[in-house]
């Protein structure tokens, strides 16, 4: 009789605990799913201008003309990478940034990126990015090498921008001011998890 009823009270215990399972199962799938569908859709291009807004300090005439016009070209990013950097350069130059990676409905994640490059500048400047990030599943995939497109790298009204790109991700960098440097854009860019001084 006492085993009957150790039986039945631990099937009332597993029936309950089923129950409360099959229960919350529908409201963590569909989190998930919204999830799945905000990072798919992707940024509105009011959310990107007040991002950056909040970025730069201000939305200038000149960083809203690069945004419609990457608009236009690629569509909506379905992140969005914002950070400081630093660069120097005598022909052949280097880069070093650090910041954070957001993918739409995700919380925002640290991203470091370094690398060479190419060109006929000299100097050394400081300067914020705002990257759009195009067809990115996961930012764990961000973490290789991008190549920046040739013959890619254009300025509107003083704020530069270059496509880089590697397999179906695109990144449109988009840097202000002092931050301009065509010779950049000629080169790649290894992002990374942890900061590193190889450039390579």
């Amino acid at each position: 009789m006492k085993n009957n009823h150790l039986l039945s009270n631990a099937y009332r215990v597993f029936l309950g605990a089923g129950l409360a399972l099959l229960l919350s199962a529908p409201a963590a799938l569909a989190a998930s799913a919204d999830a799945s569908a905000s990072a798919s859709v992707g940024f509105t291009k009011e959310q990107v201008l007040a991002k950056a807004d909040g970025f730069f300090g201000e939305t200038t005439a000149g960083l809203a003309k690069a945004i419609e016009k990457l608009f236009a070209e690629q569509g909506s990013p379905n992140a969005v990478i914002y950070g400081e950097e630093v660069s120097a350069a005598i022909g052949i130059g280097v880069r070093y940034g650090q910041g954070e990676v957001e993918l739409a409905g995700r919380a925002p994640e640290p991203i470091f990126w370094q690398g060479p490059s190419l060109g006929f500048d000299m100097g050394a400047n400081a300067a914020k990015v705002f990257t759009l990030v195009y067809h990115l599943k996961s930012t764990e995939d961000l973490m290789q090498r991008f190549p920046g497109v040739d013959g890619s790298f254009y300025v509107v009204a003083g704020v530069g921008v270059n496509y880089q790109q590697s397999g179906e991700m695109i990144l449109a960098p988009i840097r202000t001011g002092v931050g301009l440097r065509a010779g950049a854009s000629v080169g790649y860019v290894h992002y990374t998890r942890k900061k590193s001084w190889l450039p390579f």
